[in-house]
C-alpha cells in the first residue's frame, strides 16, 4: 500500500510541474521553475505516508484525494525548505548547490559582483519557495474531497503556516538571547516542525477519512509529541552526526548560532563560558566542533537531549494507546517511515 501511495504523490507532484512549465517559460522563468522542481525531488516522503497513515487510522480515505494532499503537504515542505536556506544562509543543501546556491553561480558566472550575485540567489530561492508554497494550498483546495473537508484541510494548514511562520522567527529571534530556556526551544520546535511536518499530515489524513473533530485533536496531539522527537533527533544528528548520513554539514548550526536544546543545556552549566564563544562564530572549524562536542557531551547535554526525545516518543505512544486501533496505526506508519531516529526503547 506504502509504494502505491508514494507512486500516486509522485504522479500527483509530476502533474503539477508539467500542468506550469509551459506557462512559466513563457514568462521566461523556465529556470526557475526547473530548480523548483529539482528542490522537491528526492526524500522519503515521510509526510505523505503521514497523511495516509492519518487515513487508514480512521477508516481510510480516497486514495485520489489521500495522494493529492499528499503532495501538497510535501510542497508545503519544499517551500519551508527553500526559504530557511535563505534565512540561514545556506547555499547547499545535501552537499550540493541548493536554488540559492545554483542561481548566484549562475550571477557570478556572468560577471556578478558576489553580493550581487548572492542576492540574485536569495531572490531566486525566495520566489520559488512562494511558488510552492501557492501550489501547496491550490492543491488543497482542488483535491476534490466533499467541500467541508477542504475547508476543514485549508484551516489545517492555515494553522500550520502561522505555527511555522512564528516558530521560525523565534528561531532566528533565539540566536540574540544565550538565556533562552530549553522549555522555550521546545516550544520554537513544536511550533516550527513538529506543526507542519507530523501534525498537519496526520490530522489531514484523518479529516479526508471524515474523523470527528476530536479524533482529530487528539491525532494532532500525537502528532505534535512525535514533531518535536523528531526534532530533537535532528538537533542530535546535526551536531553529532556527520554529513554523509544527515545532509547537513555539522559546522553549520555552530556557525549559524542556531539554539537548540542542547546549546539551550549547556547555558545552564559551567561549560558554556567554553562553548560560547563558538556559537555563531562564521570561522568555526573542525577542531572547535570536535572541541564543543566533548564539551556537550560532559556538561550532560547531549544525554539531556537523548532523553527529552526518550520523553516525548514514549509520550506520543502513550497517547496513541487513547485511540485504540487508530493509535496503533499512526505509530506504526511513523516508525516505517523511519525519518524518525526512534530509540528501540
Amino acid at each position: 500500500m506504502t509504494h502505491d501511495h508514494d507512486a500516486a504523490v509522485q504522479a500527483r507532484l509530476d502533474a503539477f510541474f508539467a500542468s506550469r512549465a509551459a506557462r512559466m517559460a513563457a514568462r521566461g522563468a523556465d529556470d526557475l521553475w526547473t530548480a523548483l522542481r529539482h528542490a522537491s525531488d528526492g526524500g522519503k516522503r515521510l509526510r505523505p505516508r503521514l497523511v495516509q497513515a492519518g487515513a487508514v487510522a480512521c477508516g481510510g480515505a480516497d486514495a485520489d484525494h489521500s495522494a493529492t494532499i499528499g503532495a501538497a503537504v510535501e510542497l508545503l515542505h519544499t517551500a519551508f525548505v527553500i526559504h530557511d536556506d535563505v534565512i540561514d544562509g545556506d547555499q547547499t543543501r545535501r552537499g550540493l548547490p541548493n536554488i540559492s546556491g545554483s542561481f548566484a553561480h549562475d550571477g557570478a558566472r556572468v560577471g556578478a559582483a558576489p553580493d550581487v550575485a548572492r542576492r540574485y540567489g536569495e531572490a531566486a530561492a525566495l520566489l520559488a519557495g512562494d511558488l510552492a508554497l501557492a501550489g501547496a494550498v491550490q492543491l488543497v483546495a482542488r483535491c476534490g474531497a466533499p467541500a467541508e473537508r477542504v475547508a476543514r484541510l485549508l484551516d489545517l494548514m492555515d494553522d500550520a503556516l502561522l505555527d511555522s511562520a512564528a516558530g521560525e522567527l523565534a528561531d532566528v529571534r533565539a540566536t540574540l538571547d544565550d538565556s533562552l530556556p530549553v522549555a522555550e526551544v521546545l516550544r520554537m520546535e513544536e511550533l516550527k516542525t513538529a506543526a507542519y511536518s507530523f501534525s498537519l499530515p496526520l490530522q489531514a489524513g484523518a479529516v479526508l477519512a471524515g474523523a470527528n473533530e476530536e479524533v482529530v485533536t487528539e491525532i494532532g496531539e500525537v502528532g505534535r509529541l512525535l514533531g518535536i522527537a523528531y526534532q530533537l533527533r535532528d538537533d542530535l544528528g546535526g551536531m553529532f552526526g556527520d554529513e554523509t548520513s544527515t545532509g547537513k554539514n555539522p559546522l553549520s548550526d555552530l556557525r549559524e548560532g542556531k539554539r537548540t536544546a542542547l546549546l539551550a543545556h549547556a547555558a545552564t552549566t559551567d561549560a558554556w563560558d567554553q562553548v560560547r564563544p563558538h556559537v555563531g562564530d562564521p570561522d568555526v572549524d573542525t577542531a572547535a566542533l570536535a572541541r564543543v562536542r566533548h564539551l556537550l557531551t560532559e556538561c550532560g547535554a547531549r544525554t539531556s537531549v537523548e532523553q527529552l526525545a526518550d520523553q516525548h516518543e514514549r509520550a506520543a505512544r502513550e497517547r496513541a494507546i487513547l485511540l485504540g486501533s487508530a493509535g496503533a496505526e499512526l505509530i506504526g506508519a511513523a516508525w516505517l517511515a523511519h525519518d524518525l531516529a526512534w530509540s528501540a526503547a
